[in-house]
């Protein structure tokens, strides 16, 4: 059974119809009743489809904080061999919410930046539901200056709701680190790719999101702020986080169309929490061939990037 969202609820109805007959099957009692769950699981299907095939942004947003959905370090350890994660930011202290290291992906190294929301209490804890603090943001600085050095690509897993706000974070520079983690990003001379995988929360995500190659996952969304918090800002209601969520587009279609990423990788029906293993396929998809296109014709990546976001709402 999956953790259902509140649109979702057609479908766990006849999910759950589904499995109360697989027991009644497995039970042993002589009843033929793999007819009606061929008709249900057929039935299911179609109101999933039809569910995800219009789903508005604020449903979006639901799906991308799905805790069921793959996480940083699943799609780490699905995708890269030889990862050794680096702490600390020689400065003040090792901040897990956001991981660093280097790997190998296809056999080539790569550095590896990501932020981690963890999958249940303990974890979570751990990694400060995936909100980093300026010990995180510098970490990820001391990467990528080694990258630099040592001419490594760069790839980057965004999923966050922000960086956190709390007031230890706040004396010891949280908006100064952010500012050197995206200066850092924009003067890299090697490529980098970034993927917004699930949540892409104001300068937490784009901290490490800016990218020569930005993609995002179907369902993932990629804002400045939250919804709640937009709401909370325009009409000190909260409520209206709906209404925020769809004026902001902060979908990965919208910004597609937008030209604020570079492409949007497919989920399976119901989302990533759905088909994990091939989300995270063909995400690993999506990079190889994001760097294939990086590296096809030789170029100036730190010039690419810079053209890039000094292009967007130009055209618009």
């Amino acid at each position: 059974m999956f953790n259902y969202l509140d649109f979702e609820k057609p479908v766990a109805d006849l999910e759950g119809k589904i499995i109360e007959l697989k027991k009644l099957s497995e039970s042993g009692e002589a009843v033929d009743v793999g007819d009606e769950i061929a008709r249900l699981e057929k039935r299911s299907q179609d109101a999933l489809r039809d569910i995800y095939r219009q789903l508005s942004p604020w449903q979006k947003v639901q799906v991308a904080r799905h805790p069921d959905r793959p996480h940083c370090l699943d799609y780490v350890r699905a995708l890269f061999t030889e990862f050794t994660p680096l702490a600390g930011d020689r400065a003040y202290a090792e901040d897990q919410a956001l991981v660093a290291g280097f790997a190998r992906f296809r056999g080539e190294p790569v550095a590896v930046l990501g932020l981690e929301k963890g999958n249940d209490t303990s974890t979570r804890l751990r990694h400060n539901f995936g909100s980093a603090r300026p010990e995180g943001y510098r970490k990820a600085v001391r990467v990528m200056e080694l990258a630099e050095r040592f001419s490594i690509p760069v790839v980057s897993l965004v999923d966050t709701a922000g960086a956190y706000p709390g007031i230890g974070a706040e004396e010891r520079g949280q908006a100064e680190a952010i500012a050197r983690s995206t200066e850092a990003c924009l003067g890299l001379t090697v490529p980098n790719v970034a993927v917004v995988i699930g949540e892409g929360g104001s300068g937490g995500a784009i901290a490490i999101a800016v990218a020569n190659h930005v993609y995002m996952l179907e369902h993932a969304i990629y804002s400045v702020i939250s919804p709640e918090g937009a709401a909370s800002i325009l009409w000190r209601d909260t409520t209206r986080s709906k209404d925020a969520a769809t004026s902001m587009k902060i979908t990965a279609q919208d910004l597609l169309e937008l030209k604020i990423i570079d492409g949007v990788i497919a989920e399976p029906l119901g989302g990533a929490h759905r088909g994990p293993e091939a989300t995270i396929r063909a995400t690993g998809e999506q990079i190889a061939r994001g760097f294939a296109d990086l590296k096809r014709a030789p170029m100036d990546y730190r010039e690419h990037r810079r053209e890039k976001f000094l292009a967007m709402g130009r055209n618009l």
